[in-house]
């Protein structure tokens, strides 16, 4: 009888092994998946946020994407729309981000970071400073949620070149037509996202976010990570059952926020509310280790 072609496998760009590869090798050898932590850089201000970035690793962050702030997040949910403008507010730059990871790759040589955002910021830093100091500096990937394939020799193929790992996102509306362009020049791992819309404001289905995870590695050998929406250990837990890891976010920023003052400033408890928050979630993905 007649059957189908096995489809196709998209592989990633020629690349040396990353620090994001190097993760999810040892995450695989640990058998288990990996935490990723959104936080916005400059959030509520850059003294605070570089004390936040420098203690994410030990409090259980496998990764971590940073946030640059933009005045017109058209993805982003009002959390973490409110967590950019503090961070514009209170005077952070593009410089001033590729500056704060430069000061944790000083103490941290292993954790792999994303920087995540919109194309405006790189356009106008430009793209080739952008890349050259986002390298420098340490960063190892970006997801940049506005540049679809369409426009992948604009940023995505210069970031290649660079060493830079180019995260793409699919969703629950990337169809079968639409996955290979997604997936053709996609490295260190495939953001998933769970829910359509905005961030945080839905929670994910499980078995209906493992089954997606499931269709798209048919397509590729590349990790797949599952954000949007997940704020609870219990959801970590859940998704982590069919991903390679759990990427959480407007939780984390809603914690620092609550955390503030009535004047909008950090306090005592906000470094540590933020890092208690990630010890919690994490612990679910070592349980049984």
């Amino acid at each position: 009888m007649d059957t189908e072609p096995a489809p196709e496998r998209s592989e990633r760009p020629s690349m040396t092994d990353t620090r994001i590869d190097k993760r999810f090798a040892a995450l695989r050898a640990e058998r288990r998946a990996g935490l990723v932590t959104f936080v916005m850089a400059g959030d509520p201000d850059a003294a605070t946020f570089a004390r936040i970035l420098e203690g994410l690793p030990a409090a259980g962050a496998d990764i971590i994407e940073v946030g640059m702030p933009f005045s017109d997040p058209m993805a982003d949910g009002p959390a973490i729309q409110a967590a950019g403008l503090r961070a514009l507010k209170a005077g952070q730059t593009m410089k001033k981000t590729i500056a704060a990871v430069k000061a944790f790759r000083a103490k941290d040589q292993t954790t792999p970071i994303v920087l995540m955002g919109y194309l405006n910021p790189i356009y106008v830093y430009p793209v080739d400073a952008f890349l050259n100091d986002a390298k420098d500096a340490g960063v190892d990937g970006l997801i940049i949620v506005d540049a679809p394939p369409e426009m992948d020799d604009e940023l995505c193929l210069p970031a290649v070149a660079k060493g830079l790992n180019f995260i793409r996102l699919a969703t629950p509306t990337t169809d079968a037509k639409r996955l290979p362009a997604v997936l053709a020049n996609t490295s260190g791992f495939v953001y998933y996202v769970s829910i359509t819309g905005i961030t945080g404001t839905a929670a994910p289905d499980a078995a209906d976010v493992h089954a997606q995870v499931a269709r798209i590695k048919k397509s590729t050998k590349l990790p797949v990570a599952v954000g949007f929406g997940v704020k609870s250990p219990e959801q970590v837990r859940a998704i982590a059952k069919g991903a390679d890891a759990v990427v959480v976010g407007s939780i984390l920023v809603t914690t620092i926020a609550l955390s503030l003052d009535k004047a909008g400033q950090p306090t005592g408890k906000t470094v540590q509310s933020v890092l208690g928050i990630v010890q919690a979630l994490a612990s679910g993905l070592r349980d049984g280790m």
